[in-house]
């Protein structure tokens, strides 16, 4: 399958909100979080927004935003038919491409501490720097 990252719009809102809290709800229950749709909806404004897509058809999205240090992933969602297929390794290793070519020496992300993509992404290089209650503060440094 050939995959890319395309930029999403105003009308993919729906898709990537419903598809975040179908994913995230469970860690929301379990930490007693609560779920809001315009928070949700609110930071879709201000973050870059990508699809994931392979052979035409969308496998998810990821949101990022940076600053002078780090690319930040805020986001990364598949479609449950496209998880365990080397899909979100890709899209990871499409992000250290990013943030170096953008000259950012790390790529961030945080992760909830009983979700299993820790395992993912501790083996893309990123290495644990702190938790809180609930959440995992992670970063890959990029050479």
């Amino acid at each position: 399958m050939r995959l890319e990252l395309t930029p999403a719009n105003a009308t993919h809102l729906a898709f990537a909100r419903d598809l975040t809290r179908c994913a995230m709800l469970p860690y929301y229950s379990q930490y007693n979080l609560l779920w809001l749709e315009e928070a949700f909806n609110e930071a879709w404004s201000w973050r870059e927004q990508w699809l994931v897509s392979g052979d035409a058809a969308v496998l998810g999205y990821c949101s990022l935003s940076q600053d002078r240090q780090a690319l930040f992933i805020r986001e990364l969602h598949l479609l449950p038919e496209y998880r365990r297929q080397g899909v979100g390794s890709w899209v990871l290793e499409e992000l250290a491409l990013w943030a170096r070519q953008r000259r950012l020496p790390l790529l961030r992300l945080m992760v909830f501490r009983s979700n299993p993509a820790r395992q993912l992404y501790r083996r893309h290089g990123f290495v644990e720097m702190g938790e809180d209650e609930c959440f995992v503060r992670m970063q890959r440094t990029i050479d």
